[in-house]
């Protein structure tokens, strides 16, 4: 299920990638406040420490910054320390800094009960960031046994392995539109209800057919998925 609970309810690591943060703060704050653990990537510190520079507080201090740290100001790094951030160097130039602060956070938690890790951050600006981010998730199985959700600038996405999924759209959060995209190679037989245009024993792929620009069947509360390889669900999320 992804994800029925309320977010009160569940216990999910919280990752900032780097993308300015003003214009979505109000998921910022109920995401920070929900979250087990803050884990903030080199240069998405700045954009918190002006958030708190701006609102005259040190609520956005994080429990871990980490990063190869080519962004983050020093002057941020050490105030950051100086409240009580663990500051890990990560220079290693063959990952990026995503993904090294999503190991660092799967070691965190690996004796923890975690329902989920949630990336805020991981849309807008840069194309080739977006799909780095999104290399990410289809590497994340491999690194922690969590489901990983990407969210920014008002999409959430995730990849659903192969099997059955049903996907939950009675929260009233959801946006009017959503998709499924076969980032990761073909996609053959697969099924979907809840859709608008729903799949039925389809292939997909890049260069053939996607489902873009979806949107669900009136009164449905669910949707439901069935696939034989990884891949990409999202869909937006109400402003």
């Amino acid at each position: 299920m992804y994800p029925k609970t309320p977010l009160d309810a569940v216990r999910f690591p919280l990752i900032l990638l780097n993308q300015p943060f003003s214009h979505q703060q109000k998921h910022l704050d109920v995401l920070w406040e929900q979250s087990s653990l803050q884990a903030v990537t080199d240069g998405a510190n700045n954009s918190l420490y002006e958030l708190m520079k701006a609102e005259n507080t040190t609520r956005f201090v994080p429990d871990l910054v980490t990063g190869d740290f080519d962004s983050i100001r020093e002057e941020v790094k050490s105030f950051m320390e100086e409240k009580g951030s663990k500051i890990i160097h990560t220079p290693d130039q063959d990952k990026t800094d995503f993904r090294k602060c999503l190991e660092i956070v799967a070691d965190q938690v690996k004796n923890e009960k975690v329902d989920f890790v949630v990336a805020f951050g991981a849309f807008g600006g840069r194309l080739d960031h977006v799909l780095s981010n999104i290399n990410t998730l289809f590497e994340a199985p491999s690194i922690i046994k969590y489901p990983l959700y990407l969210i920014g600038d008002y999409n959430i996405s995730f990849l659903l392995m192969p099997g059955h999924h049903t996907i939950d759209i009675s929260s009233g959060l959801e946006g009017s539109t959503c998709g499924l995209f076969p980032l990761g190679g073909k996609c053959e037989g697969i099924t979907t209800t809840g859709l608008k245009w729903n799949l039925n024993q389809d292939q997909m792929e890049f260069g053939g057919l996607i489902s873009s620009c979806n949107t669900y069947e009136k009164d449905a509360t669910e949707v439901t998925v069935e696939n034989n390889s990884p891949i990409l669900w999202t869909m937006d999320i109400a402003k």
